[in-house]
């Protein structure tokens, strides 16, 4: 895919002979193939000239060629008092690679050039979004490996023959002179007259980052990320061979590493608020310009890299509030999905700024009070493991009812592995790998999905069994086997691993917003939800045991069905937040409890679960009143 840049200029010289620049390009164009022509320079000068001495004839030639299209490009700029400096800067550049100067020296020169150019015609040399490389690797699959190979040592099958031959993606000298900016520059743009095609029509600006960061990856050792950090925007503007030359060797490894795989920024909630009200005028912007799926990405990633980062805090605040800003974030998300006019696009996007001004002023002060830290470190935990426990204590309550308590270490091990899980995604979250917003709501989503069909599996199967006739012959033929008791251990370990990402995340916010001083009040508040909840399962583990077999084995069957369509609401919902379903806002009511949303996709999915019990209990009691007759 990626063809040395001395064949730019192909392209460059038979347009100067076309006709003038600012024919063929915008103003931004123009200057975004300047970049292009330094980030080139840069990377490639240091190899062509050597102790004063060409090394390579052709290449320095093309140098000086280039430097000609430079200067035009520049010129034909929209006049700016800052012009005349850059096409000094030009000149400057030229005049060293003339005298051939040193090669690092000559590659700085130009970078600083760079950075005057994109500083005078802001041109934006950073992504609005977290680059993404686990986006990028299928990306790479696709659109590169053909040419470059699996790994990017330029081996791939269609590569055989081109000349010049595609270039080898793991060549750490080369990729230490090129920033993620360049890289990115370079799939936007592509060269024509190569092999090398321009990817702006086929993949979008968050698309084209998210592979520059892969490509990164190739030449990065990822186990030294944790030496220095550094920010998105030096991550994409500069390269590892400045941070090696300001601050060291260990420091540049770092830097590969993580603009390999850029981390997450931590941001306070005004941060984050501010961060989401950026995101979506920037989406505003690319819906006008006709951009319509870069429009909807920018929408989702402003609620998932931001407003959904504070919703934790503000329900502890206002919890309506919480929800009306979140309708207006999917209000406006769904404009753009629906394609209505700019107009009612912007329309909603005020309506969803006045609510995130309205949550702002909220969440503004220097951290929550010591009561409200607690408060909020209970009710977090509890809300979210009241579903959980519900199912491990129902489940646990039946076997022991039933003479099984052998069966009960399946679900210790589920629930036990779930949380080991937990932690692991945590930790590779955290420290290997970064997962995005919408990673993260795809994975709740599917999850809860997944484990709303097997409570409603597990909620008829006890029924068929609420009668002891029913159950002995059962136990003779299978629970004591394998198969039952994997049923409980999956259902113990998704109706507990569903719960740990929203707790993880919801903690994290709120450890970041209590400070210092009320960390040992979120600490005693989940240690008292936690003691809560463990009584709540010995409450429902004694009262079960004095229950009749019959009647215990209904209201165990009839908890985990109202559960399964609790999550069922859940999960479509978590996948609405991820962008991956669209939303449809209908007049009903709202009940977060239990799932229950005004939204017709998660409503659907809620009735659709109530069919699917209708239809399995209306079949168990045919089959029943059949035995009956006969």
């Amino acid at each position: 895919m990626f063809s040395p840049f001395r064949l730019l200029a192909a392209l460059l010289l038979s347009l100067l002979a076309l006709g003038s620049l600012s024919a063929f390009a915008e103003p931004l164009d123009g200057a975004a193939q300047a970049l292009h022509l330094l980030g080139y320079i840069g990377a490639d000068y240091p190899a062509t000239v050597a102790a004063g001495q060409i090394v390579d004839e052709a290449e320095y030639r093309e140098q000086l060629e280039f430097l000609a299209v430079l200067q035009g490009l520049v010129g034909a700029l929209p006049a700016r008092a800052e012009r005349h400096e850059l096409e000094q800067g030009v000149a400057d550049l030229r005049e060293a690679i003339t005298q051939r100067q040193d090669g690092d020296r000559v590659a700085q020169q130009a970078r600083r050039l760079g950075a005057r150019l994109a500083e005078v015609y802001q041109v934006p040399r950073m992504p609005l979004i977290t680059p993404d490389p686990s986006r990028g690797a299928p990306l790479y699959a696709q659109n590169c490996a053909v040419c470059h190979g699996d790994a990017g040592h330029g081996d791939g099958p269609a590569g055989l023959g081109m000349e010049p031959p595609p270039t080898d993606l793991t060549d750490r000298t080369r990729l230490d002179r090129l920033s993620l900016y360049d890289l990115f520059n370079t799939l936007t743009l592509g060269i024509e007259g190569t092999d090398m095609p321009a990817f702006a029509d086929q993949l979008d600006e968050r698309q084209r980052w998210d592979l520059a960061s892969y490509i990164a990856g190739l030449s990065a050792a990822p186990a030294q990320a944790g030496v220095a950090t550094f920010t998105l925007a030096e991550l994409a503007g500069r390269t590892p061979e400045e941070i090696a030359q300001a601050k060291g060797e260990a420091a540049a490894a770092a830097f590969r590493a993580q603009r390999a795989q850029p981390p997450q920024v931590q941001r306070g909630p005004q941060q984050l608020i501010d961060y989401t009200r950026e995101t979506l005028d920037s989406s505003l912007a690319a819906y006008r310009a006709g951009d319509r799926d870069q429009a909807y990405d920018l929408s989702v990633a402003a609620y998932l890299e931001g407003f959904e980062l504070v919703e934790s805090a503000l329900d502890n605040l206002d919890a309506a509030q919480r929800k009306t800003t979140e309708k207006a974030l999917m209000a406006y998300r769904q404009a753009i999905q629906d394609g209505q006019s700019v107009a009612r696009a912007a329309q909603s996007l005020e309506q969803a700024k006045a609510e995130l001004e309205r949550s702002a002023r909220l969440l503004d002060g220097d951290g929550l009070s010591g009561s409200l830290s607690f408060f909020s470190s209970l009710l977090i935990l509890l809300r979210e493991g009241l579903e959980a426990i519900l199912v491990l204590a129902a489940i646990l309550a039946y076997l022991r009812n039933t003479g099984q308590q052998q069966a009960a270490r399946s679900v210790h091990a589920g629930w036990g592995l779930a949380l080991l899980a937990g932690v692991a995604t945590w930790a590779l979250a955290a420290y290997v790998i970064d997962v995005s917003g919408a990673q993260r709501e795809f994975l709740e989503g599917a999850t809860a999905l997944f484990a709303s069909v097997v409570l409603l599996w597990v909620g008829v199967w006890m029924h068929d069994r609420r009668h002891a006739a029913a159950w002995q012959q059962y136990i003779k033929s299978s629970l004591v086997g394998g198969g039952g008791r994997l049923g409980f251990a999956v259902l113990a370990f998704f109706s507990v691993y569903r719960e740990l990402f929203e707790v993880i995340l919801f903690y994290e916010t709120l450890w970041l917003q209590a400070g210092p001083a009320g960390h040992g009040l979120v600490l005693a508040g989940a240690a008292a939800a936690l003691v809560l909840l463990v009584g709540l399962a010995w409450v429902i583990l004694k009262g079960s045991a004095k229950l009749p077999l019959a009647t215990f084995f209904s209201a165990n069957a009839i908890l985990l069905c109202v559960l399964s369509v609790v999550f069922a609401g859940h999960g479509v919902a978590a996948l609405q937040e991820a962008g991956v379903l669209g939303t449809r806002p209908v007049p009903f009511f709202e009940f977060d409890w239990l799932g229950i949303h005004a939204d017709a996709w998660s409503l659907s999915a809620q009735g659709l679960a109530l069919t699917a019990i209708v239809v399995l209990y209306g079949r168990s009691w045919l089959a029943q009143r059949r035995t009956a007759e006969a």
